[in-house]
C-alpha cells in the first residue's frame, strides 16, 4: 500500500517550475503537461504528434518511457516541492498493448518516500478510453538536503 503524502505543489506551480527548469521540454508548446495532483501522486498528460510514432504508426517505446519516467518525477516533486536534482535511478516497464496516436496520460503513484530514495509505480493509459497500454516501476535518487 502506497504512502499517503499530502501535495505541496498544485498542477499550475509544476507545468511552471518545468517550463522555467526544463524548457527543451516544456516550454510552450510543449506535448507534456501536469494534469493533476492527488494525494500520494499526480498525473501527466501527453499530446503526442507524428514526432512521437514508430514504424507501423504506434507512439514509440522511448516515447512511453520519457512519459513514465516524466510522471514519476512530477509525482515526486508535486509532494517535496521544487527538488529538480532528483534523478532516476533504476526505471523497468512494460508494454503491454500498442498505443494509437492519441493523448495518453501516466498515473504516478509513490509507493515509498524515503530519505534519499523514492520507490513510484506508473500506469500508462488511453485519455480517451483508459486502457492500460503499459506499467513502469521508477526509483529515484534525491539530492541531500541543505543543513
Amino acid at each position: 500500500m502506497a504512502q499517503k503524502l499530502e501535495p505541496v505543489m498544485t498542477v499550475s506551480g509544476l507545468n511552471e517550475l518545468l517550463a522555467a527548469t526544463f524548457p527543451q521540454a516544456f516550454a510552450p508548446p510543449s506535448p507534456f503537461r501536469v494534469t493533476e495532483v492527488f494525494p500520494s501522486g499526480a498525473v501527466l498528460r501527453l499530446d503526442p504528434d507524428k514526432s512521437h510514432l514508430r514504424h507501423g504508426g504506434t507512439v514509440s517505446g522511448p516515447t512511453m518511457f520519457a512519459l513514465a519516467d516524466i510522471a514519476g518525477y512530477v509525482a515526486i516533486l508535486a509532494h517535496v516541492g521544487p527538488a529538480t536534482g532528483t534523478v532516476s535511478t533504476n526505471v523497468n516497464i512494460n508494454f503491454l498493448r500498442k498505443p494509437e496516436l492519441k493523448p495518453l496520460q501516466a498515473r504516478a503513484t509513490i509507493l515509498k518516500l524515503g530519505r534519499q530514495l523514492v520507490v513510484t509505480d506508473i500506469l500508462i493509459s488511453s485519455v480517451d478510453d483508459g486502457e492500460v497500454l503499459a506499467h513502469a516501476t521508477a526509483t529515484y535518487s534525491m539530492p541531500p538536503k541543505k543543513a
